[in-house]
């Protein structure tokens, strides 16, 4: 057995050959891949793709990192501290080679340069592909770039609006997110026939009582397509680790990055930590019941309302599981 830590591109053709070879070390180290032109491209030829089924989904990269600094979040620690893009005839070249028409684009934040982004989305218009991707909310409100998202075949997009507080987002570091932009935002997606997905995060000390009740009504006032529901995670090395360590509130720091999103490893402020995970699963039920899925979904007849439905049934489903809903292996 080894262990690869780093970037793979730098190490996984050595890692196979002494696999292979019957010598693998213990550790390989790799050195940070500072320029991602060039990488290699996945060898789509040795797959039976007919036995993934008649709709495929192809996962590209065009970046890696976020030039943001959230204070939860761990990306820079994986990946860095500066946002780096791939060139964009190397990303449309991988696209071709898929032989698909229907991309995810696996990055942290698609458009961390917006230059960048626009240039690829222009190339992607040949191509004629749906696609989805996510990015802040800040771009949302960039006309001439959701003009070009549209126009290059933009199915989906996942938003890290974390909340609709604006104190709690000012807590987050979370500067490009305007609470009082945001029904302006998802009113312009819809009229787009652009499907959309919204991330939030629960437990922050600046939480005020109603704020499960007031997220509901919002959800639903929106009609928002699709929701997902998380817990304050303080990953290791964030500022947030840090204060919550030196506060003594870290409840498993042990096992704290081993589920996040539905278990309370922190003491929150104002709720018990049992409460807390209650309430964001209350938060799953309730938005994923048949009654709120009529109401906020439109009829399933574009490419996009049906990749609404396809979400919200796989969701319900484990929203109404008794397996816990850390557990995939059973969806």
């Amino acid at each position: 057995d080894a262990v690869g830590i780093g970037e793979a591109e730098d190490i996984w053709e050595e890692m196979l050959e002494d696999a292979a070879n019957g010598r693998l070390k213990p550790i390989y180290r790799a050195r940070r891949v500072e320029d991602l032109s060039g990488l290699p491209f996945p060898r789509y030829d040795l797959l039976e793709l007919r036995r993934y089924g008649l709709f495929k989904t192809f996962s590209v990269q065009s970046s890696r990192g976020c030039p943001f600094k959230c204070y939860f979040c761990s990306e820079r620690f994986y990946l860095g501290q500066a946002y780096r893009y791939r060139p964009v005839e190397d990303v449309v070249e991988e696209i071709k080679r898929t032989g698909g028409k229907i991309i995810l684009f696996a990055d942290s934040n698609f458009a961390g340069k917006r230059a960048h982004a626009l240039e690829l989305m222009e190339a992607l218009i040949p191509l004629r592909l749906r696609w989805s991707a996510l990015w802040s909310v800040d771009l949302c409100r960039n006309r001439e770039f959701m003009d070009v998202a549209q126009r290059s075949g933009l199915l989906h997009v996942n938003i890290g609006i974390e909340s609709i507080d604006q104190d709690t987002l000012s807590g987050m570091n979370k500067r490009t997110n305007k609470v009082d932009q945001y029904r302006d935002i998802l009113v312009d997606l819809r009229r787009r026939g652009i499907s959309y997905s919204l991330n939030f995060i629960f437990g922050a000390d600046t939480e005020k009582e109603d704020v499960f009740r007031a997220t509901m009504a919002f959800l639903q006032e929106n009609k928002v397509p699709v929701a997902y529901f998380n817990i304050l995670t303080p990953h290791r090395g964030t500022p947030l680790y840090d204060r919550m360590k030196q506060d003594g509130r870290l409840l498993d720091d042990y096992n704290m990055g081993r589920w996040p999103g539905m278990t309370c490893y922190i003491k929150p402020r104002n709720v018990s930590p049992e409460e807390l995970e209650c309430r964001v699963k209350e938060l799953y039920k309730g938005f994923y019941t048949f009654p709120s899925m009529l109401a906020r979904l439109p009829p399933p007849v574009t490419q996009a309302s049906i990749a609404s439905w396809v979400v919200n049934w796989s969701q319900r489903r484990m929203a109404h599981s008794h397996t816990p809903m850390e557990n995939f292996d059973d969806y």
